[in-house]
């Protein structure tokens, strides 16, 4: 356990910013799941807000450094495909 008075309060930082950031990551995956669930469908235009939404909440958790920046493009292109296929 921390001594100092500055390393006790570090500790109790990042135990808030630790859920705060489990939070964020939980919500990404639970877009980026809608998203592929919608592109299992018929309606691409569903798939396509879906996947809209989806880019918005990862984009935002690169921005607050949730994500990596190249994880999350990966993942939007690998979502942007998925749309882009359902009309072949």
């Amino acid at each position: 356990m921390a001594n100092l008075q500055q390393a006790k309060k570090r500790a109790r930082q990042t135990v808030k910013r630790t859920e705060v950031n489990h939070a964020r990551k939980s919500r990404i995956r639970t877009y980026v799941r809608r998203a592929r669930d919608a592109c299992q469908g018929e309606d691409q235009n569903l798939a396509r807000q879906e996947v809209l939404q989806a880019e918005r909440e990862i984009m935002r958790g690169v921005t607050r450094g949730v994500m990596h920046r190249n994880t999350a493009r990966r993942i939007v292109s690998k979502l942007s495909r998925r749309v882009r296929l359902m009309s072949t």
